[in-house]
């Protein structure tokens, strides 16, 4: 299979947003809040092994050894200036370990974990029934897989900006909420629950919404993306497009997310391959939340 992306522009970026990517990632931690506030619903069982799987700098790692200071919570990230970060969002509690490595090539042993967090990173594999695949490999039979991604709403204004003056919008892909769900069941994940929501930011000019793009390590990854802004003509033709988003004062920015669960299944369990018998998700079926 060909690489979508460029791994290592991939780990630059997130390793340049690492000093400050805690302070200015919102809504990545707003996200990240509410999948932790799913485990509340589940039931007091203790985890012997956690692992957060594209951590960043940490937080969801502190939380969960908060929660459980008994269990062994191993943060996993790609960009190794983020695990650097780790220590700031840990140090109160027993050390947390971790892993620098892709989140599709773990560097760990089969059925080794009880739970799997991982918040906003699979929008960054090339793979993503193959990421999964390699997810319900570490997850031990009756573990709990949660995690969240982008879903493909996500900054549509400033891609219908771009198409709109014959432009290539300079955006990763995202996955539909459908193939999320395929990918889960062809992974051979057991009961998987999906749901999405849709946030809307707000911004003064595209100039601010650029920058924190930047500033979050979330920009053009992919190895087929044009370098460079590609002049100021063209991002002026862009930033006008974008103007007609505008509403009382503010330029607004959509943000979707992708939330799921699932068990790790049986030991012997069968993964679907070749497409068989997957689910599909019929998207005007599923409800929509917007924040």
């Amino acid at each position: 299979m060909s690489r979508l992306f460029d791994r290592r522009q991939l780990r630059r970026a997130f390793g340049r947003a690492a000093p400050n990517y805690a302070a200015v990632a919102a809504l990545q931690r707003e996200v990240e809040a509410r999948l932790l506030e799913q485990l509340d619903y589940l039931d007091d069982r203790q985890p012997a092994r956690i692992l957060d799987l594209g951590c960043g700098p940490g937080r969801a790692a502190g939380a969960m050894k908060k929660r459980w200071p008994k269990a062994e919570v191993i943060a996993l990230d790609a960009a190794l200036p983020m695990l650097r970060e780790v220590p700031k969002h840990t140090r109160f509690w027993r050390p947390v370990r971790r892993v620098c490595a892709d989140v599709s090539a773990l560097p760990l042993a089969d059925q080794c974990a009880d739970l799997i967090f991982s918040s906003l990173c699979l929008q960054w594999v090339d793979d993503l029934p193959a990421a999964l695949a390699e997810f319900r490999r570490v997850l031990r039979p009756g573990g709990l897989l949660l995690f969240s991604t982008f879903g493909p709403d996500t900054l549509l204004e400033l891609g219908e900006a771009y198409a709109s003056i014959g432009e290539v919008p300079p955006l990763s892909p995202f996955a539909h909420i459908q193939q999320v769900g395929d990918a889960m069941i062809a992974a051979g994940f057991k009961d998987p629950v999906l749901d999405r929501d849709h946030f809307t930011l707000t911004y003064p000019d595209l100039r601010t919404l650029m920058h924190e793009l930047r500033a979050i390590g979330a920009g053009d990854a992919r190895r087929e993306r044009r370098r460079g802004l590609g002049g100021r003509q063209r991002l002026q033709r862009v930033t006008e497009a974008y103007e007609a988003n505008r509403r009382e004062g503010v330029l607004p920015s959509s943000w979707e997310v992708i939330t799921a669960q699932a068990w790790g299944p049986a030991p012997g369990a069968p993964r679907r391959e070749g497409g068989a018998d997957l689910a599909s998700f019929p998207a005007d079926h599923i409800p929509r939340r917007r924040r």
